[in-house]
């Protein structure tokens, strides 16, 4: 069976890549769901899956049986994503990076020094407003100099010292309540707003996506800073200029080379890619990854792969690091991705059948009409 997330409106497809046919439309993509569904099927075998996590754990939960297969579409696609943060990051920058644990220790310390400093300017306030009633001054004296409302002066005149505002409990409308799963997400390479919306909806968070947003957008700011400064070891290449037309190679077009074999490029790509190896070590070191990576992956062995991910390890690129560190986390989809013939290509092509149903009914389908649009009819319950 495979597992992908429809993606339209979140439902979660089943395929059964033996019969080429859906055999079931959940409700939506929460671990919850799917554990569920699987549980019921205790004679499945395989399941292929993409990089999501919620899958991995659900059909770890679900199906403890069954032989989890990363899907190596989805892998391949993921170092291109890695790369490009990588070229981002020695050349002009414009993908987000991920927040390292310094990065949070740092966002943190500059959270206890802006509540320092309010406490202090409170102290200072305290103060003031105790010198000027020593000096006998009436408390609407005290407002006509000072601009406090009477009321709160009377406030910081009756207390001994100043009182801290209390800090509301946080609950599941806060982003910070799952403060601990988000860091680990973020850790993991998985730095999407709107999939870590999704992760902590599923773990009850009932707040707004935009709330989720400033939080993100205060950690990336943070390991901005931190980012100024390129590792020490790793020479920081100017942006490269295609040799062609004289202008500046994106990020996204020189990921997209580094991942494509030298048999496929045209003649204008491989002199763009030539002045890439050129113009950037960083570059090169990658593309020799990226080549070794798609060969590991069209064989059927994968002794070389712990190998890969050592090599990986030790090019002290951040980003690539950080991919590698993934695949080792969930090294036992991978290999059997490389050694077995399952995939979600299946999946992929039932999911812009999802779409494109879903829109033709502008977005109002339900999962019953859904379930009865996209499964065959001697599947339907």
């Amino acid at each position: 069976m495979v597992l992908s997330d429809g993606s339209v409106n979140s439902f979660l497809k089943d395929v059964a890549v033996q019969r080429h046919s859906v055999v079931d439309v959940l409700e939506d993509r929460s671990v919850e769901s799917a554990r569920s569904w699987l549980q019921e099927r205790p004679t499945i075998k395989v399941v292929s899956r993409d990089r999501c996590g919620l899958y991995a754990q659900a059909a770890r939960e679900g199906a403890p049986q069954a032989r989890q297969v990363a899907d190596r579409f989805h892998l391949v696609q993921n170092l291109k994503e890695a790369i490009k943060e990588q070229i981002s990051v020695y050349g002009h920058a414009h993908v987000r990076p991920i927040l390292s644990e310094d990065a949070i220790a740092s966002a943190r310390s500059q959270q206890r020094r802006a509540r320092l400093a309010h406490r202090q300017s409170r102290q200072e306030i305290f103060e003031m407003l105790q010198a000027l009633r020593q000096q006998g001054l009436t408390y609407s004296e005290i407002a006509r100099r000072t601009g406090y409302e009477r009321r709160s002066i009377a406030n910081w005149l009756t207390s001994s010292a100043p009182r801290d505002r209390n800090r509301a409990a946080l609950n599941k409308t806060s982003p910070l309540y799952f403060e601990a799963f988000l860091a680990e997400c973020w850790k993991d390479g998985n730095w999407v707003g709107r999939h870590l919306f999704y992760d902590i909806k599923n773990r009850g968070y009932t707040g707004s996506r935009s709330n989720l947003e400033r939080l993100l957008k205060v950690w990336r700011e943070v390991e901005n800073i931190q980012l100024d400064e390129p590792p020490p070891e790793m020479d920081v290449s100017e942006p490269v200029r295609d040799p062609d037309t004289g202008h500046m190679i994106s990020s996204v077009v020189a990921a997209a080379l580094c991942i494509k074999p030298r048999g496929l490029l045209t003649d204008l790509q491989a002199r763009k890619v030539n002045a890439l190896k050129q113009g950037s070590r960083a570059f090169a070191i990658m593309r020799g990854l990226a080549m070794r990576f798609n060969g590991i992956l069209r064989s059927t062995s994968s002794q070389a792969l712990d190998e890969w991910i050592d090599d990986a390890v030790d090019t002290e690129l951040t980003a690539i690091m950080r991919f590698a560190s993934v695949l080792r986390h969930d090294i036992d989809a991978v290999k059997n991705a490389i050694e077995l013939p399952w995939s979600n290509g299946q999946a992929e092509g039932q999911i812009n059948r999802l779409k494109v149903l879903k829109r033709a009914m502008y977005g109002r389908a339900g999962p019953e009409l859904m379930r009865a649009r996209m499964m065959p009819l001697n599947c339907r319950k």
